[in-house]
């Protein structure tokens, strides 16, 4: 029974799929069948069951899948704790989405390379639904997303902060003037939002169907900054997480509107799967990100 047998079975028990477990190991399919039947053959049991399209873990596989994903666990510990002095010059993939891409990532992204310069990172820009399968898949190490609280057995949570969703407009924009607006008052402006896959314009578009209201907005654009632009210039009104427009709030060129019985919060979460273990290079992003998970393998402090 050799590693990469093991790493090719659980790649292909997260893909439930040989073609997208190959694409991900950059193997051929049949390299990957090879792989998996030498397992079985060894193992003296069928692992997978594959039926037209689907392919899913017999019970004797998923009895055998706790055991190889420790096995692979106790490896890279391992490794880790007989590399601990060494720099780091691993890889680092981590989902996000646009938000925290735009308004949180460069200052910790530049803090992670000043301190880390020989970490190739990568980062993936997608909805919160797609990250998470990708996680799944084990093609993304780590996701730092904004949405409801997410709750799920496979994954291992190490952050959760609320972040309060705002009205926002032009500091010298006429509803800046009022002390409080109500939701009928806001609504009758002009908005400029992200799109609706976007997780908190969804929580709105939601709150208001509720109550049977809708926003119908001008402009519909991915693009935090571009957002921030038009309001700052007057174009109209957004509703955004605070952290995007923090710096403008504090130099007043725009202002967070204050609406009557209304107030929407999402959470700041960092996940990664729960059979992972911490890379240092992970392990490195989530200090930088004052995140401090259980498993932790040894990395060297930041140069000054």
């Amino acid at each position: 029974m050799e590693l990469r047998e093991i790493r090719t079975f659980l790649q292909v028990a997260h893909s439930n799929s040989f073609s997208r477990a190959a694409e991900e190991l950059g193997y051929s399919q049949a390299a990957v069948t090879i792989q998996i039947r030498s397992l079985e053959q060894e193992l003296e049991t069928r692992l997978f069951d594959r039926i037209g399209k689907q392919t899913v873990l017999t019970h004797n596989g998923q009895v055998f899948y706790e055991y190889a994903a420790a096995i692979l666990k106790e490896v890279d510990c391992a490794r880790a704790a007989v590399s601990g002095g060494k720099e780091l010059t691993g890889r680092l993939c981590i989902g996000t989405i646009e938000s925290i891409c735009a308004a949180i990532f460069p200052e910790l992204l530049e803090a992670y390379h000043k301190a880390y310069p020989k970490v190739s990172v990568s980062i993936i820009l997608n909805t919160p639904d797609v990250l998470l399968e990708r996680l799944g898949r084990n093609s993304i190490d780590l996701v730092y997303l904004l949405d409801r609280r997410i709750c799920d057995p496979r994954w291992k949570k190490v952050m959760e902060e609320p972040e309060e969703i705002v009205f926002v407009s032009a500091a010298s924009h006429p509803a800046a003037r009022a002390l409080s607006l109500s939701l009928d008052e806001i609504l009758t402006h002009p908005f400029i939002l992200t799109e609706k896959d976007a997780s908190y314009r969804f929580a709105l578009d939601q709150y208001l169907a509720a109550a049977g209201k809708s926003l119908k907005p001008f402009l519909e654009i991915g693009n935090t900054e571009f957002i921030v632009n038009l309001v700052r210039s007057g174009m109209g009104l957004s509703f955004l997480p605070e952290y995007t427009v923090r710096k403008e709030l504090e130099a007043q060129t725009l202002c967070a509107l204050r609406v009557r019985d209304f107030q929407m919060h999402a959470w700041k979460q960092i996940l990664y799967h729960k059979d992972k273990w911490v890379t240092r290079e992970m392990a490195a992003f989530l200090e930088l990100a004052n995140v401090f998970p259980d498993q932790v393998p040894p990395v060297e402090s930041p140069q000054a």
